[in-house]
């Protein structure tokens, strides 16, 4: 039986929250800069799916970077399965929306997060 993909958005943790998000998890491994907790209105905040410091500090939000930032990253997801189960037993539970603080919504840690999450749930894929 195919598995259904993940119910999972991407917003910018400046951007208003909204009752569709579901479940409202930051993403990032440093707290945005000027936000409240309460503006950020989060479920959980997940540092440890974030992409580590290193990585995060030689990627620099530079597009010439993303392909192999993105590769790095989801191998230090395919390592880091504890922080993984722990969104995917969000995702299990509904919506979740990846919150996130950079500038770029293009070229973020959330995109290359929610790239993995859905390929791990695609259909064909057994899970380990």
């Amino acid at each position: 039986m195919a598995r259904r993909q993940p119910d999972l958005r991407i917003k910018r943790a400046y951007d208003p929250p909204d009752t569709e998000d579901g479940a409202r998890v930051l993403v990032d491994r440093l707290w945005p800069r000027g936000l409240s907790k309460e503006r950020a209105a989060l479920t959980l905040w997940l540092k440890e799916i974030a992409p580590s410091t290193a990585l995060r500090q030689w990627f620099g939000h530079d597009p010439a970077r993303w392909t192999e930032f993105r590769r790095r990253y989801h191998a230090e997801l395919t390592d880091n399965q504890d922080a993984v189960a722990r969104l995917g037993d969000l995702l299990k539970a509904g919506r979740v929306t990846l919150v996130y603080g950079a500038h770029d919504a293009l070229h973020n840690q959330a995109v290359a997060l929610a790239e993995y999450m859905r390929e791990q749930v695609r259909p064909g894929r057994h899970s380990t």
